[in-house]
Parts: structure tokens; sequence; C-alpha cells
């Protein structure tokens, strides 16, 4: 709201008193400058305070039948939608043990009777003022709070967008894979997802790292764009040369998303995830996978969930140099290769969810590729 509607807004004032002759007599002074309520006992006042429609400020008498001011008071400060109404006391106790109980319970000013107009008049405007300013920096902090998180969601669909727009890249190369990289995302999440409650993983998978990965995964073969096509698009049998071509697709991968992190002034998390996962994802739980031989622990969590997505995708989906493969035949490859290909635990999370891969596999199937 700007400033101009705040200034020019009419504000509400409360006046609370059993005796109406003392309603009528504030009411005489403030009308005209102020919207009025009134409400001769504590139910009633509590009743318009916690209405759709709160006044700014309250008047409150302390010495009333029934509920006293007091309690009003601390009714209202206790509840999160009155709380930061200002009260002031308007009374006939005079003693400082009562002003000191109306300011300890919330209120904003004490004011004894009989009362001076002029001095009512300026704390009055006084307290209403700084409620209207409060009421627009409370406004305009939830606007830009609002405003932030419109632009964080923004960023984070461009994010998106441009992670799957390069693992595209790598798709274009390669034709057959398809829906490979959608894929292998939604089996990360679902693996990561099972393997959050594991003793050896809750460290680390929290839910922001798995939406890390999430975001993360269609970057893990970027590589392949620096694969030349007679050896990415050969059928049947690669050489030993050829092979050795094909495994620098991991630091190729790792390079490209070094180099772009390179250009940003801040570490982005889901770069370094990305770039973990493209380097990795090839090793092998016993140290016979590649670029670097890791084996065990040594080989990052990212890489680990990976390596069993994308054997999995690669087993049921055809490729120039293979048929597709059944998936009850491709979970059985998976499971001989705990301990060896795969980290065990990764596998008995796998094992666990295996049917949901197989309706991802069916949800995001590719009439060329499977």
């Amino acid at each position: 709201m700007a400033t101009d509607d705040y200034s020019q807004k009419k504000q509400k004032v409360l006046i609370v008193d059993d005796l109406p002759e003392n309603i009528a007599l504030m009411s005489s002074l403030l009308r005209g400058l102020y919207q009025i309520k009134a409400a001769t006992n504590g139910e009633k006042a509590l009743q318009i305070a916690f209405s759709d429609d709160p006044p700014d400020l309250i008047l409150l008498d302390i010495m009333m039948p029934g509920m006293d001011g007091y309690e009003v008071c601390r009714l209202l400060k206790a509840d999160r939608k009155t709380d930061e109404i200002p009260v002031i006391f308007l009374t006939a106790k005079t003693q400082v043990e009562d002003e000191q109980m109306g300011f300890e319970l919330g209120a904003v000013d004490y004011i004894t009777k009989p009362v001076s107009p002029p001095i009512v008049l300026a704390r009055v405007k006084t307290h209403l003022q700084q409620k209207r300013v409060h009421d627009f920096l409370k406004d305009n902090n939830k606007f830009l709070e609002e405003e932030v998180a419109r632009r964080m969601r923004e960023v984070s669909a461009i994010q998106d967008v441009t992670m799957v727009a390069m693992g595209s890249l790598a798709e274009a190369r390669d034709n057959e894979t398809g829906n490979h990289i959608r894929r292998t995302q939604q089996y990360v999440r679902l693996l990561a997802t099972q393997l959050k409650d594991h003793p050896n993983f809750t460290h680390y998978l929290t839910d922001e790292m798995i939406a890390l990965l999430f975001k993360s995964a269609p970057l893990h073969d970027i590589g392949k764009v620096g694969i030349p096509d007679n050896v990415l698009l050969k059928q049947g049998k690669l050489t030993e040369e050829e092979f050795a071509v094909m495994r620098t697709h991991t630091s190729i991968g790792k390079g490209a998303i070094a180099n772009a992190e390179k250009l940003l002034e801040t570490p982005v998390s889901f770069l370094n995830v990305a770039r973990e996962m493209a380097y990795t994802h090839q090793e092998k739980w016993d140290g016979t996978g590649y670029p670097e031989g890791l084996s065990g622990d040594d080989i990052p969590v990212s890489g680990r969930i990976m390596a069993a997505a994308d054997v999995y995708d690669a087993l049921i989906c055809r490729r120039v140099y293979k048929p597709s493969m059944p998936h009850e035949k491709a979970v059985d490859i998976i499971r001989a290769g705990a301990g060896t290909h795969f980290d065990p635990d990764v596998v008995d999370a796998f094992l666990e969810v295996a049917d949901q891969f197989r309706e991802i596999a069916q949800k995001y199937f590719d009439s060329e590729g499977k």
C-alpha cells in the first residue's frame, strides 16, 4: 500500500468504559479526527478487537465490572491477531504500582482521570502516528518478502530449465536416449528419498540436498557433447581405444561445469553437486570404475546414487549397440552388482522402490528408445 493511502485513511479508536458518560466525553473529543467505536465492557471490547475490522488504538478503562481492563489488555497481548494494537489505559487509578502494572501488561501509555483534553489528543495522535508507520513498514516488508520469494522461484525455474536444456545437448548427440535425463532425475530423487533416513546417509541427504540432486541430475552426461559421433553412436562393441575416448565424458563434463562456475562471483551449490555427479557417476564400489578408480565411501553419495539410476535406465532402454532389457532382468543385474559395481546400501534402497522405477520408466517412455 502506498504512503498516501496510509496518510488519507482515517484511523479507528475503540473507547472502552463501563460509564456511558465517559464514552460520550471521549467520543466528542475524538470524533471528526478518527473513526470511533465504543464498548461498555471487556467482553464487547474483545469482540470488536478480534473482528475483521479491528481498531488501530484502544482507550481502555481499568475499573469495570466483570472483566477489568488489565485482563482485557492481557488477552489482547496474548493473541497474535491483536498484540500489536496499542492500548492506552484511561483510568482513575493513580498509584505508581497501578501504572507499572499497566505497562507490564503491554500498554503504550497511561492517562489518569480527570483527563486533560489536550493531553489525550496529543498522546492519541502520537501513538496512532507510530501505529501508521508500523503498519506501513510491516506491509512493505511483507511485500518485499513476497517479491523476494517470487524472484527466487523465478531463478529456480530458470536454473531448472537451463539444467534440462544443457542436459539435452548430450541427449541431442544421442537421439535414442530421449527422456533419459527426465527419468534419471526421477530415479535419483526416489533413491535419495528412500535413503534419507539410513544412518549412513542421513547427514548428507537433507531435503535441501535431495532437491539439489534432482536439479543437478540432467547434467550427469553433459560431457558426452565432447565425444565424437563415431564413438558415441557406434553400433557394436567399442575398441579399447574407443572406450578410452568414451571414458573422457566424465572429465569433459566436470570441466564444462567447472568453467561455468568460474564465471560466477560466488559458488552455486547445485553446480557443485552437478560437477561432482558428472565426474563420479561411473565410479564403482570395488574401485574398478573411472575416471579415478575411487572405491567405497570415497565415491561421493551423488555419484553412487546416479550410478544405479543411470545403469538401470541404460539397461531397460534400447541403444544403437543393444536391445532393451525387461525390468525384471535389469533389477537382477543391479542386485548382483551390490558390493562390486554399486554401494550395497544403494542397491537395498533400489530394491525397495524397484516397482516405482518401473512406473517412472513407463511414464517417461521413449517410443524409439525403449
